[in-house]
């Protein structure tokens, strides 16, 4: 046997309208604090990838500082060698000299009797072999011809 209860909740009788409206209210209630939310999780999320995209900016800038001392510093050794070098050709005579011009690559042979006086370039040059005397040429000439440039020579090697 059930004993009624005194104060006991009566189910309450809801209408499907009633219940409709409280969820319209419930969700234009919150609407606002879930759009603040996601607001806030974006602009955290934005500043997370700002941090990395600073931190790697940061260490790109740290490389290409240090790339470029690096390039400078060997700049600098390329000319004083390249200057050594020139130096103690000036003082070589030619038959000595051209054997060893023959057997450098054909742009650093060429670089090098560019720096020399003429008529000492000239002497080298009649030392050498005719056809490496004739490549050692051509590199100079092309290199103060102002209408030389890598594509037009890269033109000219690509096959027809």
């Amino acid at each position: 046997m059930l004993v009624p209860q005194v104060n006991a909740q009566q189910p309450s009788m809801v209408s499907e309208l009633s219940t409709q409206d409280e969820i319209q209210k419930f969700c234009t209630n919150i609407a606002d604090a879930a759009r603040d939310q996601r607001y806030l999780m974006q602009k955290q999320e934005l500043e997370t990838l700002q941090a990395d995209i600073d931190s790697r900016m940061k260490t790109l800038e740290d490389r290409t500082t240090e790339y470029q001392d690096w390039l400078k510093r060997r700049n600098d050794f390329l000319q004083r060698a390249q200057a050594g070098l020139v130096d103690i050709f000036k003082t070589m005579k030619p038959d000595a000299a051209a054997p060893q011009l023959e057997e450098m690559r054909m742009e650093i042979a060429a670089a090098i009797i560019m720096q020399l006086p003429a008529r000492q370039s000239a002497l080298f040059l009649s030392e050498m072999d005719p056809q490496k005397a004739g490549a050692i040429s051509t590199i100079i000439s092309s290199a103060s011809d102002p209408n030389t440039s890598k594509t037009s020579t890269q033109s000219a090697k690509a096959p027809s």
